[in-house]
Formats: structure tokens, sequence, C-alpha cells
């Protein structure tokens, strides 16, 4: 009877794990790719982005001109483009952000996929 019990709470706990994990993503698509799931709690919040467009514009981030548009999905040049640290009032982010075309948005470092256009 308790192992029977163990194996229930075990595949109780497997289907809800993932239902959890997924409200914590917010998914864009980039046009003719898949969908990239960035973490809610890593990214510029809702809240947040009037504070962080204030805080780009009083830095005079310089703007980098792509001929592509900016998606998510997109990855930067490798060279020319400078990448900054998130500010910790806005929360820990694994993510570096700049400006691209007058868009401010969040990169991955290392693969220099943009992951979030803060709007």
């Amino acid at each position: 009877m308790r192992n029977r019990i163990l194996a229930v709470a075990a595949i109780a706990a497997t289907i809800t794990v993932p239902a959890v994990a997924a409200q914590a993503q917010t998914v864009g698509v980039v046009r003719g790719g898949p969908p990239v799931a960035v973490e809610s709690d890593e990214g510029i919040t809702v809240e947040q982005r009037p504070a962080f467009r204030e805080y780009i514009v009083r830095e005079r981030v310089p703007n980098y001109t792509i001929p592509d548009r900016v998606v998510v999905g997109t990855v930067l040049p490798d060279a020319g483009v400078t990448y900054y640290d998130v500010p910790q009032r806005f929360g820990a982010t694994p993510y570096r952000y700049t400006v691209v075309n007058g868009e401010t948005v969040l990169v991955e470092p290392r693969s220099r996929r943009i992951v979030q256009v803060v709007e």
C-alpha cells in the first residue's frame, strides 16, 4: 500500500511540474523560426520597462544599426556591438542589453541571440 501511495505521488508531481514551469515563461515567435522561451523572472518585466527605458536614455547607450528587423531570435554580429550588464535593481538576469535599430534588447551573451525586445 505504501508503494502505491508513493507511486501516485510521483505521478502527480510529474504532471504538475511542467505546468508550473510553463507559467514562468514568455514565448516569442521568430518569423519562420521556432518559438523561443524566455524565463519571465530573467527578463525585464512589464512593470519595469518604463524605468528601464528611462535608464537607457540617461546612460546614453549607443545605437547599433543592422539591416534586419529586430525580433526575438535574431543573432547579432560578433563584432561592433557592445553589450551591457542589466543593473541589479531590474533583477538578476543572465542576459545583457544593448540598443539595436533604436530598440532596447536583451541578448544571450554567448550566442548573441536576442531573447527579449523591451518595448
